[in-house]
């Protein structure tokens, strides 16, 4: 019983990481309140989490302010126009639904047909939005190719996206419906709980700056 409770047993590692998500999660709601800041937060909390996931983790909160404060200006412009973009789905499959119910015939096929476009639009959107923020806390790229590459790596990783998918829509659901103190996760352990998954994928497709710094610097000491 002495062994399930010390510091280095699976049992304390399930515990450490839970308390993780919680503590994180506070962070992330805290500074994802004025909304425009989401993707800087979500950026941050991905990049401690992938620490985690990799046995690499420090003091949390300094980890987590440092990346929001150096991926500040990347993220947020992604997330406004990740927002924009989803702003813009949403009233399109409220118009078409309204066109295609008050309508019959070829304009209905037609209608259909461009909300099931709208549709598949909003999925290529989900997995950006997914990946695009754990890319960004790894590489250094421009917003464009954030983007593109987070509906690529998506896409080419389904199995990894599917099931990042249904942790955050399960943890949705026992939050909604089954009990609804669960919140104090929330994103938080979904975030860690995904990092695991995503962990070898961004290191298969991406380096960190730490690991391209360390890079740099070995190379210089092979040219002195």
């Amino acid at each position: 019983m002495a062994r399930i409770f010390s510091y280095d047993s699976k049992f304390s590692y399930i515990v450490f990481r839970i308390a993780y998500g919680c503590y994180l999660n506070a962070l992330w709601i805290v500074c994802s309140l004025p909304i425009f800041t989401i993707g800087a937060s979500t950026t941050a909390l991905y990049y401690v989490t992938l620490k985690i996931a990799g046995d690499e983790e420090g003091d949390v909160m300094q980890q987590f302010f440092r990346a929001f404060k150096r991926n500040f200006k990347q993220a947020t412009v992604v997330w406004l126009i990740l927002l924009a973009v989803g702003i813009l789905l949403g009233v399109d499959i409220y118009v078409l639904l309204h066109l295609r119910e008050t309508t019959t015939g070829v304009l209905a096929v037609t209608f259909t047909i461009a909300l099931a476009m709208v549709f598949a639009a909003c999925i290529a959107l989900a997995i950006v939005l997914m990946y695009v923020f754990p890319l960004i806390a790894r590489v250094e790229n421009t917003n464009w190719n954030m983007i593109k590459n987070s509906l690529l790596i998506g896409t080419h990783y389904l199995f990894c996206t599917i099931l990042v998918f249904v942790i955050h829509v399960a943890m949705a659901i026992a939050i909604i419906s089954v009990f609804t103190p669960l919140i104090v996760f929330g994103e938080g352990l979904c975030a860690v709980l995904s990092s695991y998954l995503l962990l070898p994928v961004m290191r298969a497709v991406s380096k960190t700056p730490e690991e391209i710094e360390q890079m740099k610097r070995i190379e210089k000491v092979g040219e002195d």
